[in-house]
C-alpha cells in the first residue's frame, strides 16, 4: 500500500493568510490607529454640536473631543495590539507633562526675547486677559491629537517596523506636511521638521507621550494665547498687544514665528541636542 495516499493533500493558501498580513502590515496599523481616533472625535463633535446651544460650551468641546481622541488610541491599544498602553500611563504623567510646559516656554522665549532685543518684536498694549483662559482647551486638543498621531501611531509603529531612523524621516514628512500653508514657505517647513524632531526626541527620552505633549502645548499657547503672534500661519489675539515687523526671514511674516530664522536656530540646537542624548541613552533602536 502506497503511504502517500493517506497523507492530507496540502494546505492552500487562503485569503484569510493575505488578509492577515495586510492587517499586520505597519500601514494598515497606522490608518487603523488613526480612524479609532478619529472616527470617535468626529462624533463626539458631532453629538455636542447637536445637543450645546449654539455658540456655547466651546471649551467643553475641545476638551471632551482631547479626552475622546486619547480614549480611542487608548481603546485600539489595548484591544487590537494587546498590550498595556505605557506612553500614557498616568503614573507620573503631570510631572512629565509639566516638564514638557516647561521646555516649550524656555524654547518660547530663547526665540522671542532675541526678536523683541533687535524690535523685531514689539508690544503695544494689553489685552482683556480672556484669551489666557480661552485658549487652553484648543492648545490641549492640538497637542494632544498631533502628538497621539504623529508620535504615538506614526513614529511607534514605523519604529518598530523600519528602525528609528527611518522613522525619524516619515514621521517629520508627516508632521511638516499637516502644517503646510497655502503656498508653502521654506523657512516655515524646515522649523517645522525641527520642532517635529525635537518633539520626537521627546518621547525618545521617555518613551511616553506627556514630555512632547507638555512641550507642544507651551509653545503654541505661550504665542498664541500671551504673546499675540502668528504660529504655523494662523493668527493670533493673546493678552499682550504684539506685533511683528521687519524682514521676513527674521519675523516670519504671515507664517508667523515658525518661520523666523531664530525659531530654526532655538530649534535646531535643541533638537541635536535631544535627539544625541536619546542615542547615548540606547533608544535608537534598528531595523528589524
Amino acid at each position: 500500500m502506497n503511504p502517500d495516499l493517506h497523507k492530507p493533500p496540502p494546505a492552500k493558501p487562503t485569503t484569510d493568510s493575505r488578509w492577515g498580513r495586510v492587517v499586520r502590515h505597519p500601514l494598515a496599523r497606522m490608518l487603523a490607529a488613526a480612524l479609532a481616533m478619529f472616527v470617535p472625535l468626529a462624533l463626539s463633535f458631532a453629538l455636542m454640536e447637536s445637543l450645546l446651544p449654539k455658540g456655547v460650551g466651546v471649551a467643553w468641546t475641545n476638551l471632551v473631543a482631547a479626552g475622546v481622541c486619547a480614549l480611542g488610541y487608548w481603546a485600539y491599544a489595548r484591544r487590537v495590539e494587546r498590550r498595556d498602553v505605557s506612553e500614557l500611563s498616568g503614573n507620573g504623567a503631570v510631572v512629565e507633562w509639566t516638564r514638557g510646559a516647561g521646555l516649550g516656554v524656555l524654547l518660547g522665549l530663547l526665540t522671542l526675547v532675541p526678536l523683541w532685543a533687535l524690535g523685531v518684536y514689539r508690544i503695544e498694549g494689553l489685552g482683556d486677559g480672556l484669551p489666557l483662559v480661552k485658549q487652553i482647551p484648543e492648545m490641549l486638543l492640538v497637542s494632544v491629537l498631533e502628538e497621539l498621531l504623529t508620535r504615538g501611531v506614526m513614529f511607534r509603529i514605523a519604529e518598530q517596523a523600519w528602525g528609528t531612523r527611518r522613522a525619524l524621516l516619515l514621521s517629520t514628512a508627516l508632521f511638516v506636511a499637516a502644517h503646510l500653508p497655502s503656498e508653502i514657505n521654506l523657512m516655515g517647513v524646515l522649523v517645522t521638521a525641527a520642532a517635529s524632531l525635537a518633539f520626537t526626541a521627546a518621547y525618545l527620552l521617555s518613551r511616553r507621550l506627556w514630555l512632547p505633549m507638555g512641550m507642544h502645548f507651551a509653545w503654541n499657547y505661550l504665542f498664541s494665547a500671551v504673546f499675540s503672534v502668528p504660529v504655523s500661519g494662523h493668527e493670533a489675539q493673546g493678552w499682550l498687544r504684539g506685533s511683528m515687523s521687519g524682514p521676513e526671514w527674521l519675523s516670519g511674516g504671515a507664517y508667523g514665528v515658525e518661520a523666523s530664522a531664530i525659531a530654526l536656530l532655538v530649534w535646531a540646537v535643541s533638537s541635536t541636542l535631544m535627539l544625541r542624548r536619546a542615542h547615548a541613552a540606547g533608544q535608537f533602536r534598528p531595523r528589524r
